[in-house]
């Protein structure tokens, strides 16, 4: 059923084009202010505690935990444009309510919520709440077109990457060019590295040996820097590499990211199906078999450990959305089911801690690892990626869908913006929009962000056939190819200089542009 709706998405916008754009967009634009007005899983419907005490702005009517007053009958809550001076009020009978009474009518801006405790005369007895935030633009397409078509925007990324001199170093060196300063993670972009080159190699015949030594002397790399056999982290690459390679790495000496490992090992994967040499297919294992040995009895892993000896660096818990994806793969793309124990294990964590409790943060590399309070660090790179998985796992229940759906408008909610307020000064929108913002501790626009949006959305689409879901991943990708560099098809990772080209982030934007393609024929 998905894979039918998914290619059916090519006749469904061809049967559109006889309609007026206006008319599918007041249809889908509709659907989007509707569905802004179901708050996201607020607390006071008892499942979790309220999650968005760090939240900078909303597209679905928030609701916050604000305490009630003695004596109260009811509360009434004002949202206010201060710059404007409108305002726009209602009166609930309690003081943790959702604004979906007035959400569509107030307009993007940066406002201020006050919740006053009323008497039965109707006297405020003292104000129990306040909040600022930003209503932000709901979509609203149509958006600007996509400016190349999506396959083309997908092989020339790809080609950017394998093109750039550190990448080209690899042809005759075992060891990374530092010239590219991320080569300082060598999981993470050495396995988008042998990701890249093995796309490369079956999708473009005349670079395929070329390719295949780039790959091939990168995994030979990620190897000797492995763990040995025998070791807590035995096969796992290290996660940092050379000291002061990046100025925040210093505090990472000695320590290992423990899902960092993962990235690799879908390196390895894709680089046995470009080859067909063992060698990397036993390497992906060995790391799949560590990860099995090292799992706490409760499903859960540390956040951060030592390279050498595995212990935690404290008592934080990662999330296991990048573990589940990875066993995910090996079951159905190798038959290997040998890890069904570790995912049961790591799905009962995810179910009865992350998703029990709405706290979705994020496990960065640059982040310091040593916890931060609950919610204080949301990220779409986990909770739109959770729900990816669970729409993935091939006969997702309907408890599954609506946690994922949950998931996507949380994502959604909290970092995709459609639009961007302009400067005060200039009157400039300083952010290019639609785009999606990474992570609270790095709130900025990031390709990648992006490219796990939309491929959740199709993902929720590829179940429902919701045509929303597809416009909000089409609007998304089509932006990445607005944004690509017209002369040599690098399509940035982040707001930051051209060395802050993430080859991981690249490799997700390009082939979440190529799925694109393939779901709409376009």
């Amino acid at each position: 059923m998905k894979k039918m709706i998914l290619l059916a998405a090519a006749v469904l916008l061809t049967a559109s084009c006889g309609q007026k754009e206006g008319d599918v967009f007041q249809t889908v634009n509709a659907k989007a202010a509707e569905e802004y007005l179901e708050p996201i899983r607020p607390a006071y419907e008892g499942r979790n505690p309220s999650w968005n005490g760090f939240a900078r702005k909303f597209l679905y009517a928030p609701a916050f935990s604000f305490e009630t007053a003695d004596g109260a009958v009811s509360y009434r809550y004002t949202v206010k444009d201060p710059k404007t001076g409108d305002e726009w009020s209602f009166t609930a009978d309690r003081p943790d309510t959702d604004l979906s009474p007035i959400w569509n009518d107030i307009h993007p801006a940066d406002v201020h919520l006050t919740v006053d405790a009323l008497d039965k005369d109707g006297n405020v007895i003292r104000t129990v709440g306040e909040r600022d935030f930003l209503r932000d633009f709901p979509f609203s397409g149509p958006y600007p077109g996509k400016a190349r078509p999506y396959r083309e925007a997908a092989m020339r990324a790809a080609l950017y990457a394998h093109r750039m001199p550190a990448m080209q170093s690899w042809k005759t060196n075992y060891v990374p060019d530092m010239s590219y300063c991320l080569n300082a993670y060598p999981a993470k972009i050495g396995g988008a590295t042998l990701r890249t080159e093995a796309f490369i190699a079956q999708n473009i015949p005349e670079y395929r040996e070329e390719a295949l030594t780039i790959a091939r002397h990168c995994a030979q790399f990620l190897i000797d820097q492995s763990r040995p056999e025998g070791d807590p982290l035995e096969f796992f690459p290290p996660t940092f590499y050379l000291d002061g390679a990046q100025a925040f790495q210093s505090f990472n000496k000695g320590w290992a990211m423990v899902m960092e490992a993962t990235k690799a090992g879908h390196g390895f994967l894709d680089l046995f199906n470009a080859c067909g040499d063992s060698l990397y297919f036993d390497r992906a294992l060995k790391i799949a078999d560590t990860y099995s040995k090292i799992q706490a009895e409760d499903g859960s892993f540390p956040v951060k450990v030592d390279f050498v000896t595995g212990e935690p660096m404290n008592d934080g818990k990662v999330t296991l959305e990048l573990l589940l994806i990875y066993i995910q793969r090996l079951e159905k793309e190798y038959g290997i089911t040998k890890y069904a124990s570790m995912k049961e294990k790591a799905v009962k964590w995810m179910t009865e801690t992350a998703l029990e409790t709405f706290d979705l943060e994020g496990s960065f590399e640059d982040t310091y690892g040593t916890g931060s309070q609950p919610y204080q660090n949301l990220t779409n790179c986990t909770s739109a990626v959770y729900a990816s998985y669970l729409l993935n796992t091939g006969s997702p229940s309907e408890k599954d869908i609506k946690d994922a759906t949950d998931l996507i408008r949380l994502s959604e909610d909290q970092f995709v913006h459609w639009d961007y307020l302009p400067d005060e000064v200039t009157g400039v929108r300083e952010i290019p929009t639609p785009s999606t913002f990474e992570q609270y501790f790095c709130y900025e626009p990031v390709d990648d962000s992006s490219a796990n949006m939309a491929n959740a959305y199709l993902d929720l689409y590829a179940i429902t056939g919701e045509r929303l879901l597809l416009e909000k991943a089409r609007a998304l990708m089509d932006h990445l190819t607005i944004l690509q560099n017209q002369v040599t098809g690098m399509i940035l990772s982040i707001d930051e200089p051209v060395e802050y080209f993430w080859l991981g982030c690249n490799y997700f934007s390009f082939t979440t542009l190529l799925r694109l393609a393939e779901a709409t024929g376009e």
